[in-house]
């Protein structure tokens, strides 16, 4: 019994050891625990009060990485992509237009919004020495250097018209060609290049049109009247300045051309015209002008780029700034003879040709053909 008892209270002393040992290691620990608190409450202030100073020593800090990555996730906020056709996302770079002139990262609105890309050719000039009363913006590709030269031999040729004074440019995107050589001598000479870092294709009109709009918002946006003008046309500069000047022609929210009314939405993958109806859903376009050249109030632009962040992109560009105008709760405004703006002519003939505004051709050469017999001295009809 005794040995019992002495092996029981040896394993009694044993326990009360034991626990006294706990008891004596327990008020170190809560110590240690309080004190790596403590001392990450001050680290996380510290880090909080630094990451709002510009102290180049914290970016060296090691945690500063890992605080980064901390905050920065929670101020992160994924924004659905705009949904575009695939084609357009094929050929639309992910780029911005000065300015700004700090680039916003990604797409904007969507890939037709002209602040996504910059110019990386440029004339802002041509509209800070003078104010032009009417720009001509030529949308070209890069490698037609034939239309450039034709329209510079004629209706392009003057800057003076009827008095007032007229300037001419040509805008471009990128090519999948080494060109920038060449089109950097090109401007040298002629000093009427623009070029954006978009792709240069068929279905980037829209684009095209909307950097256009851009430039003359952000460069030339104190001249009276633009003109969007396809560079396959036959411009009758002098009767466009003549038709401009008259008193009853608006000066502001402006738009005029060959009018049209009603025209169906082109559903045929065959059609070069083909437009999905994830991309417009309506059946029939909004009346608009017809591309190869419109007309308008300078004021015009800048509210085209405006209205542009809440108008999704399709690759039909007349049609786009028409639903513009739309958006805007604006009219157009039919020209004072809408027989001055003819489509395409069989013929040339140099009464008629005296008499219009806009013709479509079939070449370069035959704008200076037509242009030349059109200016021999001697009456017209």
């Amino acid at each position: 019994m005794r040995a019992q008892k002495t092996g029981s209270g040896g394993n009694g002393l044993k326990r009360q050891s034991v626990e006294s040992l706990c008891c004596q290691k327990k008020p170190p620990l809560h110590f240690w625990f309080k004190f790596l608190l403590l001392l990450c409450l001050l680290v996380f202030i510290l880090c909080f009060d630094l990451s709002n100073r510009s102290l180049s020593w914290w970016e060296r800090f090691p945690l500063h990485r890992l605080y980064k990555w901390l905050f920065n996730k929670s101020n992160q906020v994924n924004v659905p992509p705009y949904k575009v056709h695939p084609k357009h996302k094929a050929v639309f770079p992910e780029k911005t237009t000065g300015p700004p002139a700090v680039r916003p990262k990604g797409i904007q609105y969507h890939q037709a919004y002209p602040r996504n890309y910059r110019f990386i050719m440029d004339n802002p000039e041509v509209c800070q020495k003078e104010t032009p009363f009417l720009v001509l913006m030529v949308p070209v590709e890069p490698s037609n250097v034939q239309a450039r030269d034709a329209i510079r031999q004629t209706w392009g040729k003057k800057s003076l018209v009827q008095g007032q004074l007229v300037v001419t440019l040509f805008m471009l995107g990128r090519s999948g060609e080494d060109d920038s050589e060449k089109l950097k001598q090109e401007n040298l000479q002629h000093h009427d290049l623009i070029q954006s870092d978009f792709m240069d294709t068929y279905v980037n009109l829209t684009i095209k049109t909307m950097v256009i709009m851009d430039w003359l918002t952000t460069r030339c946006r104190k001249a009276t009247y633009a003109m969007k003008v396809d560079s396959d046309m036959f411009l009758n500069i002098d009767n466009l300045v003549i038709m401009l000047k008259k008193a009853e022609i608006p000066t502001k929210e402006y738009l005029t051309g060959n009018i049209m009314w009603n025209i169906p939405v082109i559903r045929s993958k065959d059609s070069k015209w083909y437009v999905p109806e994830e991309m417009f859903p309506d059946s029939k376009y909004p009346t608009y002008t017809m591309g190869m050249g419109y007309i308008f109030s300078n004021d015009l632009p800048e509210k085209f780029v405006k209205v542009s962040k809440m108008i999704k992109p399709f690759n039909i560009e007349d049609a786009y700034i028409g639903m513009c105008m739309k958006k805007l709760g604006l009219e157009l405004t039919p020209p004072p003879n809408p027989s001055q703006f003819k489509t395409y002519n069989t013929k040339y003939n140099r009464c008629e040709y005296s008499q219009i505004i806009t013709y479509i051709l079939g070449s370069p050469q035959e704008l200076v053909n037509y242009w030349t017999d059109l200016k021999k001295p001697g009456p017209h009809c």
